[in-house]
């Protein structure tokens, strides 16, 4: 039987990066997020965020693929926060997401990275960071 052992730290953000997702939705959206993975057997280790995006870390199984995972995450929490009407517009997420592989030595700096989204956004914006350059999100900044 293989072995194997892909992890992933994903970025995605609202669309046009509207601020909908304000302390108390991230945090029902967070833990709904993780049930839900749950259920579709998706390796969700961790999941932060802030105001207009989200960071997760993904261990992804042989029978899985990155395209797949983002779509079932992205698009069943959209049609579930649409149907809790936690927003008072219609929510949706940008088509796109950002994603690297992340090595098993470095998951304990991403773990963190990702459960300090908001003191790190306190110091620089998602949109600032992603106009000039995507490593910035990095955990080795």
């Amino acid at each position: 039987m293989p072995f194997v052992r892909i992890w992933i730290h994903a970025v995605w953000s609202t669309k046009n990066r509207v601020p909908s997702l304000e302390k108390g939705i991230r945090h029902l959206l967070f833990d709904h997020i993780r049930s839900n993975a749950h259920k579709k057997k998706i390796i969700l280790d961790c999941i932060n965020g802030f105001d207009d995006h989200v960071h997760c870390l993904i261990g992804l199984k042989k029978t899985q693929n990155l395209s797949s995972v983002m779509h079932l995450i992205k698009g069943e929490s959209s049609w579930w926060i649409n149907k809790e009407n936690l927003c008072d517009h219609l929510f949706d997420w940008q088509d796109e997401y950002y994603a690297v592989s992340v090595s098993e030595s470095a998951l304990e700096n991403v773990r963190k990275y990702i459960a300090n989204q908001e003191e790190h956004h306190l110091m620089k914006n998602f949109k600032s960071a992603h106009e000039f350059d995507l490593n910035s999100l990095l955990p080795w900044d």
